[in-house]
């Protein structure tokens, strides 16, 4: 449980109770905890957090896969809402009740879903340009190489650094990067449409109640020794999964097309056709497989733990259609 004291000018204090599941490194906050905390701090009063070990109480959390992705796209539509209300982080700012880092960090939480449409261009600009012999990296044969490879390495030998150094292990921390990417390109690109269109008028926001579960500690210790599957994603036909399935297809057609490349070309060749692909588009499409390796393992899944059929042939069909049009936009 996270306690949060608010004490106003004329000596009042608040005390605010909110349960949560997880570990401080993986506290997220939903809309409608960031709307109370933008009102608390958009009146001027200033907040203190507790997190009391053991914790008090434990707070509920989707039970399957999709339900955790209609929560994450329910979490994007409401704060970006925020964004176009009159508890907008900037013009609390220009009130003067809000401190310009605090604005900082609500912006960043209320962009949450328009964060999905970079994320979105730049997992498909690798493929892109494998497709097409371009390139939006430097050549390994030049210097200028060693600068997002630096980027990249201090990256993430940092936020593994401090992932240990708050006793997070290896693994939890590849899922924290993994499902950056995965919950970004899914859930939050479905938020920042759905926001979109409820703007225009073009459709409404309909609440989506998720199905969660509580359980003890003990019981979540009994249940992950005895079921080999805890771990694994579950699927439904919701479109929300469509993007993710995208780009992993498009990703292993343009390594595909790549390895053929190869094949048709001399040994004495093959370090200058390397080259003209770009070994640091490869590795950002070998990148991202990694990331959606769970969607790798759903297309050959069965049951509730396999993609449906219908979404992996809208996926392949999404595929070729943007493989298709990079290949006519090289011959222009």
């Amino acid at each position: 449980m996270t306690i949060a004291t608010f004490s106003t000018s004329e000596g009042l204090t608040f005390a605010l109770l909110r349960p949560v599941q997880m570990p401080p490194w993986e506290f997220s906050m939903s809309s409608e905890d960031t709307l109370t905390g933008i009102n608390i701090h958009g009146r001027g009063w200033k907040s203190a957090i507790c997190s009391p070990d053991p914790l008090a109480f434990l707070g509920c959390a989707p039970s399957t896969y999709p339900s955790s992705l209609t929560q994450q796209k329910r979490w994007a539509i409401g704060l970006l809402e925020i964004l176009f209300s009159d508890k907008n982080p900037i013009l609390l700012t220009i009130k003067g009740n809000l401190w310009f880092r605090q604005a900082l960090a609500y912006l960043w939480l209320c962009l949450w879903g328009v964060r999905s449409i970079p994320e979105i261009c730049y997992a498909s600009l690798p493929a892109c340009c494998i497709i097409t012999g371009s390139h939006f990296l430097p050549k390994v044969n030049e210097q200028a190489f060693t600068i997002p490879v630096g980027i990249f390495a201090i990256y993430n030998v940092y936020s593994l650094w401090e992932c240990k150094h708050l006793g997070v292990s290896l693994r939890m921390w590849w899922n924290i990067q993994r499902m950056g990417r995965v919950t970004t390109i899914t859930a939050w690109s479905f938020g920042f449409l759905s926001t979109m269109l409820n703007l225009t008028g073009l459709s409404k926001t309909i609440f989506e109640v998720t199905q969660k579960e509580h359980k003890s500690n003990d019981d979540d210790c009994v249940s992950d020794n005895n079921d080999k599957n805890v771990c694994r994603f579950t699927y439904d036909k919701s479109p929300v999964i469509i993007p993710g399935v995208v780009i992993l297809f498009i990703n292993m057609i343009t390594l595909l097309n790549g390895v053929l490349k190869l094949l048709k070309v001399a040994d004495n060749d093959i370090w200058m056709e390397l080259l003209g692909l770009g070994l640091g588009e490869m590795f950002c499409s070998i990148w991202l497989i990694l990331c959606f390796w769970d969607f790798l393992k759903g297309l050959f899944g069965k049951d509730k733990y396999g993609i449906p059929s219908s979404t992996i042939l809208k996926s392949v069909v999404l595929a070729l259609f943007f493989v298709r049009l990079c290949r006519i936009s090289s011959q222009l």
